[in-house]
C-alpha cells in the first residue's frame, strides 16, 4: 500500500506500470491459427494491429477462387507494419499510375481503445475505394475513434482489385468464382464476426461502411445472396458516395470480351483452357495485361467491375434495391456535391460532343434513350461560354447543377451531373428507399470543391485548408453517432439535433453540409483554379433540404434512370 508521503510520487508509477503490463498482455491476441502482437500508440492511445492475415493467399489455383482460410501458423507475428496493397490502377485516363503490390494481400488492420475482457464495443468496418481497381487498407482510423470518446473498435480491409478481383466470363465461374473481391470483403467480415471480440469489440454491433467502391461494396453487401447475408454480418451500414458503374450479367459480352482480352494479351487466348493458362502467368505478367485492357477502355472507366453471378449478387442493384432486398439494418447514406469530374472526359464544350459521350458512357442507349436523357437535363443547346462564370449552387434555387458548378458550364456541367446521379447520387437515393422500415438517413457534403472523396479528410483527418476543425468535429460525430447508436441526430446543431428519417418519395429529406464565411483562395486542380475558402472566419451551415426537389428535381430524374436501368445495366 502507499503511504501518504509517497502517494503522488510512487502510486502512479505503479497504476502505469500495471495498467502498462496489462495493456501489452492485451496487444498479444490468439486467434487460433495465429498469433499476432500489436502495438500501443502512446499519441492516440489505442492499441494497433497491423497486417492479420484473414485468408489464405489467393495465389496459384486459388487465384479467381474464393477466399480460403488462413494456413495454421503458431508463431507470434509481430502487427507493427502494413501488408502490401493488392495489385491495381486508375481507371482510363492519360498517363495513369499503377500499383503493382502483391496478390498475397488478404489482410486486415485493427485500431482499439484499451480493453479488457469484458468490453464490447460497437465496431466499424471499413471499406477502401478506388472504383474496384486500386486502393488499400491503410486509412488511420484514430482519428475518428478518438473524436468520439473511443467509444468504438475500428477495422480495414483489403481485397483483391482490377482483374485480379473482378475479372469475368461464362468460362472462369465454370472453374473459379466472378466478384471475387466481393467475396474477400464477406470474408473478412466472417472473421470480424469471430475475433473481434478478442479486440473489444462486439460482433452485434458491426457497422461497415466505404466511400466509392468501399460504399459500393456496402450496398452490393446489404444484397447479396438477396439480403440475407447481411443479417448476420453487420447491424448497420454508411454509404458515402456509393460508386455503382454498369452492373453486366457476369457472362455478357462486355466482361467477356475483357476477359478474352486479357487473355490474349498474355499469350492465353490461343487453344486448350484459357483460365488454366491465366492462372499459369506470374502477377506481374497479369497485371501489365491488365494495365492494358485499361488503357482501351473509355476515359474514366475501371474495365473490371463486380457483375451479377446469381450466385453471390443475384440481381442487379436497382431491381434489388426496388424490392427491398436488403437486411434490417439502419444506414446513413451521403453523397456529394460535384462527384463526377474525374469520370468524365474533358471538352464537352457542344451538344454534338455530349451526344458523342452519351453513347459512349451508355453503349446500349437507343438515340430514343439518349434524347429522353437530354430533355431529363435540359439546358441550351449553344456551344458553352468559356467566359461563363463557374460558381457552388445552393441547392435550393437556380440555376441548378445540370448547369453550374465550380468548375463547369453548359454542356461539359450536364455531363458531369448525368454521371453525377447514375452512378452515385441516385444509388444513393434508392438505398435510402430500400431500408424502410427500418431508419435510413442522407447527408449531401457540400463544402467548396466537393469533388469525389473530398468530403474523408473531413471525417477521417488531417482536415483540408477548407475545412474548418469545428466542421470536422461535427462530421466525425455524425458518424460517431450512427456507429454507436443508429441515429447520427447531434445536439449541439439546431439542424442535426433531430436529423429526419427518410421517407421515400418527394418527401424525402436530406441534411445538407457546407460552410459559410471565411477567406477566399485560389485552388489550382485539373479543372483550372478553383475558388475555396479558409480560416479565419469559417462557420458551419447545415440545413434540411427536400431531396426530392434538390437541384432542380434530382428525386425525378432518379425516377427516370430507374425507368431505363435495364438497359444500362444497373
Amino acid at each position: 500500500m502507499c503511504s501518504m508521503k509517497k502517494t503522488v510520487a510512487i502510486c502512479p508509477l505503479l497504476f502505469v506500470g500495471a495498467y502498462a503490463s496489462r495493456l501489452a498482455s492485451n496487444l498479444t491476441v490468439d486467434l487460433g491459427y495465429s498469433i499476432y502482437k500489436g502495438v500501443y500508440n502512446e499519441t492516440t492511445g489505442l492499441g494497433v494491429w497491423k497486417g492479420i492475415r484473414y485468408a489464405a493467399a489467393p495465389i496459384g489455383d486459388l487465384r479467381w477462387r474464393a477466399p480460403q482460410p488462413p494456413i495454421v501458423s503458431r508463431n507470434v507475428t509481430s502487427a507493427t507494419t502494413f501488408a502490401s496493397n493488392c495489385p491495381g490502377t486508375y481507371p482510363s485516363w492519360p498517363n495513369a499510375p499503377s500499383f503493382p503490390g502483391n496478390e498475397d494481400c488478404l489482410f486486415l488492420n485493427v485500431y482499439s481503445p484499451p480493453v479488457n475482457n469484458r468490453s464490447e464495443l460497437p465496431v466499424l468496418v471499413w471499406i477502401h475505394g478506388g472504383g474496384y481497381g486500386y486502393g488499400d487498407g491503410t486509412q488511420d482510423l484514430s482519428e475518428i475513434i478518438n473524436a468520439n470518446d473511443q467509444g468504438f473498435v475500428g477495422v480495414t480491409i483489403q481485397y483483391r482489385l482490377n482483374a485480379f478481383g473482378f475479372l469475368s466470363s461464362k468460362d472462369l465461374v465454370e472453374d473459379g468464382v466472378a466478384n471475387a473481391g466481393l467475396l474477400d470483403s464477406a470474408f473478412a467480415l466472417k472473421w470480424v464476426q469471430k475475433h473481434i471480440g478478442k479486440f473489444g469489440g462486439d460482433p452485434k454491433r458491426v457497422t461497415i461502411s466505404g466511400q466509392s467502391a468501399g460504399a459500393g461494396t456496402v450496398s452490393l453487401l446489404s444484397i447479396a445472396e438477396g439480403g440475407s447475408l447481411s443479417e448476420v454480418l453487420f447491424a448497420k451500414g454508411i454509404y458515402a458516395s456509393p460508386y455503382h458503374p454498369a452492373q453486366y450479367d457476369f457472362d455478357d459480352p462486355e466482361p467477356t470480351g475483357r476477359y478474352y482480352d486479357l487473355a490474349s494479351t498474355v499469350g492465353c487466348g490461343s487453344s486448350g483452357s484459357v483460365l488454366e493458362c491465366l492462372r499459369s502467368k506470374d502477377t506481374e505478367t497479369i497485371f501489365e495485361a491488365a494495365i492494358n485492357v485499361t488503357a482501351n477502355a473509355t476515359y474514366g472507366v475501371f474495365p473490371f467491375q463486380p457483375v451479377t453471378d446469381y450466385k453471390f449478387i443475384t440481381s442487379r442493384l436497382s431491381d434489388a434495391l426496388e424490392s427491398g432486398q436488403v437486411g434490417s439494418q439502419n444506414a446513413l447514406v451521403g453523397n456529394n456535391a460535384d462527384e463526377s469530374p474525374y469520370f468524365v472526359p474533358y471538352g464537352i464544350s457542344t451538344l454534338e460532343n455530349l451526344t458523342d459521350w452519351l453513347h459512349l458512357e451508355f453503349p446500349r442507349f437507343s438515340d430514343a434513350d439518349i434524347e429522353a436523357v437530354l430533355a431529363a437535363y435540359p439546358s441550351p443547346d449553344t456551344p458553352d461560354d468559356p467566359t461563363a462564370p463557374k460558381y457552388a449552387t445552393s441547392g435550393n434555387g437556380y440555376p441548378t447543377a445540370i448547369n453550374v458548378s465550380s468548375v463547369a458550364t453548359g454542356h461539359q456541367q450536364r455531363a458531369y451531373d448525368i454521371y453525377s446521379e447514375i452512378v452515385m447520387d441516385c444509388p444513393s437515393y434508392w438505398i435510402n428507399d430500400a431500408h424502410k422500415p427500418n431508419k435510413s438517413y442522407h447527408y449531401q457534403y457540400s463544402v467548396p470543391f466537393a469533388i469525389h472523396g473530398a468530403d474523408i479528410p473531413a471525417y477521417f483527418g488531417p482536415i483540408t485548408p477548407n475545412q474548418s476543425p469545428e466542421f470536422s468535429t461535427v462530421f466525425k460525430s455524425i458518424w460517431g453517432n450512427f456507429i454507436k447508436r443508429g441515429n447520427p441526430s447531434i445536439a449541439s446543431e439546431s439542424a442535426l439535433a433531430h436529423w429526419p428519417e427518410w421517407v421515400a418519395g418527394d418527401r424525402s429529406k436530406l441534411v445538407n453540409l457546407n460552410e459559410t464565411g471565411g477567406v477566399p483562395y485560389e485552388m489550382p486542380s485539373l479543372w483550372g483554379n478553383v475558388t475555396q475558402y479558409t480560416e479565419p472566419g469559417l462557420e458551419n451551415d447545415f440545413s434540411i433540404a427536400n431531396a426530392y426537389t434538390w437541384e432542380g428535381g434530382r428525386g425525378a430524374r432518379c425516377e427516370f434512370w430507374k425507368s431505363v436501368a435495364s438497359k444500362i445495366p444497373i
